[in-house]
């Protein structure tokens, strides 16, 4: 399950790339619009700016923008960032590894071998999925008219 940072970031950021052409974005219009606490998105977008991901523009008309284009900003990016790593355990990890204390048999553990199936296939999904795509599914009836995947 990711947690509520992660799912505000990337909600302020599909709002972001939907007003990629406006200019810089108040905090407000993006809690206000989005239904997000604004003390709470403040520290996100900070962390975002401080990632890169953002830029901000101080004073009149001033705001936060997308640092990057939303066609290199990758889900499993910001996922990553707010929820850490994808693996739903240690030992498949690709950033966190770790293996069990109580394995018996890394190489031919069962448990290991499907959750780096589930690992891979999260990671392919996550990292294939850009902004740009997350705009296009919500401007979409279908989820497969903006993103297809298969297992």
């Amino acid at each position: 399950m990711i947690s509520m940072r992660t799912k505000y970031a990337l909600k302020a950021l599909i709002y972001l790339a939907k007003s990629k052409d406006k200019g810089p974005v108040l905090i407000a219009e993006i809690a206000d619009s989005q239904k997000l606490p604004r003390k709470f998105l403040e520290q996100i977008l900070l962390e975002l700016k401080n990632l890169r991901i953002l830029k901000s523009k101080q004073g009149k008309n001033g705001g936060y923008y997308l640092g990057q284009d939303p066609k290199k900003i990758a889900v499993g990016k910001i996922v990553r960032i707010f929820n850490g790593p994808l693996a739903l355990v240690p030992c498949v990890s690709a950033s966190a590894f770790e293996k069990c204390g109580e394995c018996l048999d890394f190489q031919n553990c069962g448990i290991r071998r499907i959750m780096k199936k589930v690992r891979d296939i999260t990671a392919d999904i996550l990292d294939g999925t850009n902004l740009e795509t997350l705009v296009a599914m919500e401007a979409s009836e279908s989820d497969e008219a903006a993103l297809t995947y298969s297992i």
